[in-house]
């Protein structure tokens, strides 16, 4: 248990050094680390569904599907960096991390019903502390963003941003929740092993790619559209 945890906390370390120089160094260096990271998703998705269908037809269309939203996927990642900033993604990446830890936290520790037949290991508790945790977690994280550069975001704690942040941790569960069930579908416990400790991409991230490109959307929706 103690070489995993060593192993996951090694990794996670790698993970976030990674990011911050492709975010921070340049545009090359982000969109560079945005295409590896397509690529890795889209390996996984496709060894995903090879273990489900059978049918090479339905398994041709699905993947030219997870192409087109990896694309989106992309396309978001990248406006979003050169439109807003770095601090923007940041922001994102935040909210999700905030949600699988509070919905780890809180379904460990309070348990409860479960919240779906899909993925036994979730609870109702869990996903109320997700959601918990995006509110409260996001928000220290933008107060200390304002004082580290008083310049960096600008945000109106509103109804709305509450809102936002409540729509990103349901994405970032579906996404959760639906990895899970292609999971259980194929009959394996990890969408890879590239990560030590961690095992898929898709494993570490199933939340991300759905929570962003959607919670996006949901953005602009909210705060455009008054």
């Amino acid at each position: 248990m103690l070489s995993n945890l060593l192993k996951r906390t090694i990794t996670s370390f790698i993970l976030i050094v990674i990011l911050f120089i492709g975010l921070f160094f340049n545009e090359l260096s982000w969109q560079t680390l945005v295409i590896l990271f397509s690529i890795l998703c889209f390996y996984e998705f496709n060894n995903l569904l090879c273990k489900i269908y059978k049918n090479k037809l339905i398994i041709i269309i699905l993947l030219f599907l997870v192409i087109l939203y990896l694309y989106f996927f992309y396309f978001i990642l990248i406006k979003i960096r050169a439109d807003y900033g770095e601090e923007i993604i940041l922001i994102l990446l935040i909210t999700c991390f905030f949600s699988d830890i509070g919905g780890y936290f809180v379904g460990k520790t309070i348990g409860g019903p479960k919240l779906t037949s899909l993925s036994p290991n979730k609870t109702i508790s869990g996903a109320l502390g997700s959601i918990i945790f995006t509110i409260i977690g996001t928000t220290i994280f933008i107060l200390i963003l304002n004082k580290i550069d008083t310049y960096s975001i600008k945000l109106e704690f509103s109804f709305r941003f509450y809102i936002w942040l409540i729509s990103m941790s349901i994405f970032c569960q579906i996404g959760d929740l639906f990895i899970s069930y292609m999971k259980r579908k194929a009959n394996i416990k990890d969408t890879g092993k590239i990560l030590p400790g961690h095992g898929g991409i898709l494993d570490r991230v199933d939340g991300i790619i759905f929570a962003i490109p959607f919670g996006v959307l949901i953005y602009f929706i909210l705060f455009l559209s008054l």
